[in-house]
């Protein structure tokens, strides 16, 4: 039974109590306690009253309720929401948007521009200036070893896990069959209803082959298009990894005592020009250790594993994976990596090529030359985001239910199907908190 209040006469409201405020009234005894209701949504908190007087005026305090939850830390709780989308697909007809905001990239060019017009050296940390930077060499050496477990992991895992690939478009799926989702944008996905042709994919359907041109000397002479054949195509995880300190007697690199010096965008002191020395340049050089450090051949390379390896297997490559983008990470926030604001292309070095291959946008204006750019890990390292399937052996994923399903990078896609742990981050983007409806449900679903 609720208690009912007479005509009460409350104090006036003292801003200096921020949430609380007092009043008076008058209760008797026979009623229940104030203190167990509930007055606008605030409780009574303490009453003072003389419980022998009747009808005489009791004194009360109201506060809200604004206890903090204990343990609750609200930056780890909200960290990853509970579902994610993944990012969106930049327009082809359009300049990707630069990592580094134009208004920081004009105020340092026009710094560089004032020094240079008094003369004055531009102040140069390694590295800038040519040298190395000691502390990220175990970070390349380790880059490069999780390289080659990945590489070697995927390889093995292919034995064991289906993997469909479209002849027409770059869309993989990984299960037992492909899907039945219509998003083909191929050349003939108009005679198929925009429904993929599968093909049996490769390990360059999950990992996307990024490469770039090695430079004995990346200060040195500017490549070409007319000597463009004269430097070999590795690897950009491989040609950033011997940039910062990896020495593979394959494919040497120029190391530098003394600092360059540079007066604005003009080098006027890089110590010569040293010739490459020469040496067996190709990842098909048999007997090299360079042939685990790229894909080519590698199913033929790497023999099935035992069935009950998998999963030991599976997390060491997601393992591996991880580790790749944390090392590239770090290593990209000191050594410059370029990329084409237009197409695929990657140069790793202070300044990217002259070689007039690009195809894209516009390129007519530019006389096919790229439009370079500070590039992202996103591009040196691909994710390649696949369809994820909570049942690789069930039916196909169809279009009708397209809006419930997640996706994850191709990687984790593949090592969870083999029996990793997926790590949490994935977890949002993947929508493993959704359970997919009925075909005849989905309509009902708001």
């Amino acid at each position: 039974m609720l208690q009912q209040f007479p005509a009460a006469a409350f104090a006036p409201w003292s801003p200096s109590i921020k949430g609380a405020f007092l009043g008076t009234t008058e209760r008797k005894m026979h009623q229940l306690p104030v203190s167990m209701l509930y007055f606008y949504g605030s409780k009574f908190g303490h009453l003072y009253e003389d419980a022998c007087a009747t009808g005489r005026p009791s004194i009360f305090f109201c506060a809200e309720r604004r206890q903090a939850r204990v343990g609750y830390n609200k930056k780890k709780h909200d960290a990853v929401p509970q579902n994610m989308d993944l990012p969106p697909i930049l327009p082809k007809k359009k300049k990707k948007p630069y990592p580094i905001p134009l208004k920081k990239i004009q105020e340092a060019a026009r710094a560089d521009k004032k020094l240079a017009e008094k003369g004055i050296e531009k102040p140069l940390e390694p590295p800038k200036n040519g040298l190395l930077v000691p502390d990220l060499i175990p970070v390349a050496y380790e880059v490069l070893d999780a390289w080659k477990i990945l590489i070697r992991g995927l390889a093995q895992l292919l034995h064991v896990i289906p993997i469909h690939a479209c002849s027409e478009c770059s869309e993989i799926h990984i299960a037992e069959s492909g899907h039945d989702i219509q998003d083909c944008c191929g050349q003939t996905s108009g005679s198929r209803r925009s429904f993929h042709s599968w093909v049996k994919g490769s390990i360059n359907d999950v990992l996307i082959p990024i490469e770039s041109y090695h430079m004995y000397d990346p200060f040195g002479r500017r490549i070409k298009h007319d000597t463009r054949f004269n430097y070999e195509r590795i690897p950009a995880i491989v040609e950033l990894g011997i940039q910062a300190g990896v020495e593979l007697p394959e494919y040497p690199s120029r190391r530098r005592t003394e600092p360059i010096r540079m007066i604005g965008k003009k080098i006027i002191d890089i110590g010569g020009i040293v010739e490459e020395p020469p040496g067996p340049h190709s990842f098909g050089y048999s007997g090299s250790s360079i042939v685990d450090l790229d894909t080519h051949r590698a199913l033929e390379r790497v023999p099935p594993p035992v069935e009950s390896e998998v999963p030991t297997i599976a997390q060491e490559t997601m393992n591996a994976y991880e580790k790749v983008k944390w090392g590239l990470r770090k290593l990209m926030k000191k050594y410059t990596v370029k990329a084409c604001g237009y197409c695929s292309e990657v140069h790793v070095g202070p300044r990217g090529h002259n070689a007039k291959l690009c195809g894209e946008f516009k390129h007519q204006w530019r006389d096919g030359k790229h439009g370079w750019q500070d590039a992202t890990v996103d591009e040196v390292f691909p994710p390649n985001y696949v369809w994820h399937v909570e049942d690789p052996k069930g039916p196909p994923l169809t279009s009708a239910l397209k809006r419930f399903y997640g996706k994850a990078p191709a990687v984790v896609e593949l090592c969870m199907q083999a029996g990793a742990r997926i790590p949490y981050k994935y977890r949002p983007m993947m929508r493993l908190d959704i359970v997919v409806p009925e075909s005849e449900e989905a309509r009902l679903i708001a």
